[in-house]
């Protein structure tokens, strides 16, 4: 069985050793390198590839507008090729992707190809379900991307970054936010919705009207009256979860203050 395979992939170390690894193996026909996300769609459009190792994370361009611009459906077989962390690729294998995590090594990457090797010959589709599962994935990891990672506060006459899990938790103040640390309080110019929109939403939890909590910084959650609970902080800080709040309530208790 002969496959056409493309390489796509912005750092020329990480191509050139997937390169490497696939010029040993005799079943594949190496159709050419792309060094950016453009110049892969037109490559996919014009060699027509049985395979493509699709790096996600491309500046400008990325593995994700690629399958978008193709779309899924029309996709050869895909390895992404990833440096996200581990928590992010388990939507791959949720949906089985196949994927491979930089840095990789040789055992990995002869799993990956067995894989792809074993679906070509077996002459299974993509299909519209499948199609729409990868999509799914991509784009929750394109979110996560979005949301912010550090937020800047004032402090004195200059601009500080506040690493956003350093966060116990955030007060609303009318048209401003406390920033609560475990040492120190910022104030911020914005309101918590809006804020709250910038958040992960798998670690940041509205509690209260006029409160944000980080799930990850949860040390208990215990019954109080009339329906409502009491979230304590790592820090002691004890704050009173909203009774309208069970989504967030079932959140926090599933989540057992993931890391």
């Amino acid at each position: 069985m002969s496959i056409g395979a493309l390489v796509v992939d912005d750092e020329p170390i990480a191509r050139h050793a997937i390169v490497r690894l696939l010029r040993k193996d005799p079943d594949i026909v190496l159709l050419g390198e792309c060094g950016d996300g453009a110049s892969a769609v037109e490559a996919i459009r014009g060699r027509s590839p049985d395979l493509v190792f699709l790096d996600i994370q491309m500046p400008a361009f990325t593995g994700l507008d690629v399958v978008a611009a193709i779309g899924a459906s029309r996709m050869p077989a895909i390895v992404f090729v990833t440096a996200y962390e581990q928590y992010a690729v388990k939507a791959f294998e949720a949906n089985a992707v196949d994927y491979l995590v930089k840095p990789f090594g040789r055992e990995r990457f002869a799993d990956a190809l067995q894989r792809v090797k074993r679906r070509l010959a077996g002459g299974e589709q993509l299909g519209s379900v499948a199609s729409a599962q990868i999509m799914q994935a991509l784009e929750a990891l394109r979110r996560r991307d979005d949301y912010l990672q550090r937020l800047p506060v004032r402090v004195d006459e200059r601009i500080a970054f506040v690493d956003v899990n350093d966060i116990v938790w955030i007060k609303a103040s009318r048209n401003t936010v406390l920033i609560h640390l475990a040492d120190r309080v910022h104030e911020l110019r914005e309101t918590i919705g809006a804020l709250a929109e910038r958040l992960d939403p798998r670690h940041f939890v509205r509690v209260h009207r006029s409160a944000l909590i980080n799930a990850r910084r949860v040390q208990a959650i215990h019954p109080w009256f009339n329906g409502h609970h009491v979230v304590v902080m790592d820090t002691g800080q004890r704050l009173r979860m909203s009774r309208y709040q069970h989504e967030a309530f079932l959140r926090l208790t599933t989540a057992g203050g993931e890391r």
